[in-house]
């Protein structure tokens, strides 16, 4: 293992065996010329990457994927079928519900058994206890056997004697998502902490916001393989894109996924088809470095802004009111038609989104051919700072959520100004008095 990594994953995989009935795990056992009776499912194969000390790794995919497989062998709780995992530092793990706790015993004799799996003494567990008691918020019931206890409970009590025994190194698999919105706050204010610590967090979850907003690194997980690791933004897009991409994006070839990304400048035609040019890139604001794929049975080629004083071309005032007119082309018939908008921060968190479909928007009858021109109207209600606007096209389909169609992610840099001094996102336009008595 590298000094320089606090988790190194080399060619790890993990095969189960599947018997089809009981009894031929027996024939299996005793057969004279070594038969077997079992096929071979590989829940992860060829797993590789290192985290350096400091670091936060988000691990995203669809079900299925191997994410828990894999946390749990970097825990130790399961043995690889090949490939090695080397830990430097203590390690404390929120893996599935209720993991590592004896429902028998009571909070506290649970804090005080899994304090000891870690290596944690009863003195240093004592001194920390009401901390962790406090953390996990449950009062009286620290008393109480833990098969009493609700699945928020569990995981507020796992994550708050996991957070506060001092490790160097958490993993947390998706038992977050048990917890009510006040307590994830917390656990990720926790989170925030520890990495200016310089924790080292390897975390599962289906939250690409989280990904973006909390990780410096990404790896997307697929069928036990890695399909992709790096930048956040980067994964997550091709998350995104298998996800909800069209099931026949890949049926030709060689290329991979970020091999197959559209060029900002350049949309190929659809048979017997000619695509109005892109004229976005032309465009004030428009973005080179945005992020962009889909099918192209439809297509996004301008963009304008607008405001009462006549053309944006410069950047957005603070509380402005502005429209947004977008012009698409499709190159087939297509029903079910999704249109969307959304504003995000520089690092990745949504200010806002929206859709034709959310807000029952029924859109005119299309044919190929047909330009429909859309517009956003919207009120600039935003602190001043830096953002980016996305427009999409994606069709409905009932087995597959949306398919893609023209992701336009970050496709427009949107400054806004203002007075500073306000922090966080949204403009309440608060104003602060001191009101007359008497």
């Amino acid at each position: 293992m590298s000094s320089d990594s606090s988790i190194s994953v080399k060619g790890l995989g993990k095969d189960y065996r599947i018997y089809g009935r009981p009894i031929d795990r027996i024939r299996e056992m005793y057969s004279v010329r070594g038969r077997n009776y079992h096929s071979v499912f590989t829940a992860l194969d060829d797993v590789s990457f290192d985290v350096a000390p400091g670091e936060t790794v988000g691990i995203i995919g669809p079900n299925g994927s191997g994410k828990s497989t894999l946390l749990e062998m970097v825990c130790g709780t399961l043995t690889p079928t090949r490939g090695t995992v080397a830990v430097n530092g203590r390690l404390a793990a929120l893996l599935e519900l209720g993991a590592g706790f004896n429902p028998a015993f009571s909070g506290r004799e649970n804090v005080y058994l899994n304090a000891a799996l870690l290596g944690i003494s009863k003195e240093e567990v004592h001194e920390r206890f009401e901390d962790i008691v406090e953390f996990a918020g449950i009062g009286e019931f620290i008393e109480h056997p833990v098969s009493t206890y609700s699945s928020g409970m569990y995981v507020r009590l796992a994550f708050a004697t996991a957070v506060n025994t001092d490790p160097e190194i958490l993993i947390v698999d998706e038992a977050l998502a048990v917890g009510d919105i006040r307590f994830q706050r917390k656990c990720f204010r926790r989170f925030q902490e520890m990495q200016k610590a310089g924790k080292t967090i390897l975390f599962v979850t289906h939250s690409v916001d989280l990904v973006q907003t909390h990780c410096s690194r990404a790896i997307y997980l697929n069928s036990g393989e890695v399909r992709s690791k790096g930048e956040p933004k980067v994964v997550i897009q091709d998350y995104l894109e298998d996800l909800f991409g069209s099931e026949t994006s890949d049926e030709s070839g060689d290329a991979s996924p970020r091999e197959q990304e559209w060029s900002s400048k350049i949309v190929r035609s659809a048979p017997g088809q000619d695509l109005p040019r892109d004229l976005c890139p032309s465009r004030p604001l428009y973005n080179p470095n945005e992020y962009r794929w889909g099918d192209q049975r439809a297509v996004i080629f301008d963009y304008a802004f607008g405001s009462v004083d006549g053309p944006i071309r410069g950047g957005f005032e603070r509380g402005q009111r502005i429209s947004l007119d977008v012009s698409i082309y499709l190159t087939e018939t297509i029903d079910d038609l999704i249109i969307g908008f959304t504003v995000k921060t520089v690092d990745g968190r949504t200010v806002f989104g929206a859709n034709t479909r959310e807000r029952d928007i029924e859109l005119p009858s299309l044919s190929a051919g047909d330009r429909l021109p859309i517009q956003f109207c919207f009120v600039c209600a935003l602190i001043p700072g830096e953002y980016f606007l996305s427009i999409g096209i994606a069709q409905d389909d009932q087995s597959r959520d949306n398919i893609a169609v023209d992701r336009r992610y970050d496709l427009i840099h949107m400054p806004v100004r203002g007075a500073s001094g306000d922090f966080g996102v949204a403009d309440l336009d608060l104003s602060i008095g001191f009101p007359k008595h008497g």
